[in-house]
């Protein structure tokens, strides 16, 4: 069951591949702020439909969650505009493997600390190899 989750992830990977690329073009087009615009306005359309239909949980909770658990909507901003920045000048690989790299960094840090409920798990070599090893990837690909 738990293997379904990776191929999930997998999925997300692909698919943000094909997102970047994808802005990258229409950001030509029209402006990387304005693309970056585009797909969040796309996407609360769609997930106001979702949320319409399917939608089950208790959204005005959202007022009474913790503050720095809203900060996911900017972070979400600065993840999605800077790939449309990035990807005309270092291409989808390049910007998908640095991605990456942050995204492992920062998430042995989290986890390393405990932060944001995350359970505690402490930095090992394995991981740290895994973060070297993408960035000679990183190199490789340039």
């Amino acid at each position: 069951m738990r293997y379904i989750y990776y191929l999930l992830a997998l999925m997300a990977g692909a698919a943000l591949s094909f997102e970047g690329a994808i802005y990258a073009e229409l950001g030509k087009s029209v402006g990387q702020i304005e693309t970056s615009f585009y797909n969040f306005l796309m996407g609360t359309v769609i997930m106001g439909l979702l949320l319409l239909f399917f939608g089950k949980g208790d959204l005005p909770h959202v007022l009474k969650a913790p503050k720095w658990s809203l900060l996911g909507g900017v972070l979400g901003v600065v993840y999605l505009t800077s790939i449309v920045v990035s990807v005309p000048f270092v291409g989808v690989g390049t910007t998908m493997v640095a991605v990456i790299i942050g995204q492992m960094i920062m998430s042995m840090v989290i986890e390393h600390y405990g932060w944001l409920g995350s359970e505690r798990t402490g930095v090992n070599k394995e991981k740290v190899l895994a973060v070297l090893s993408m960035t000679v990837a990183l190199l490789l690909i340039n």
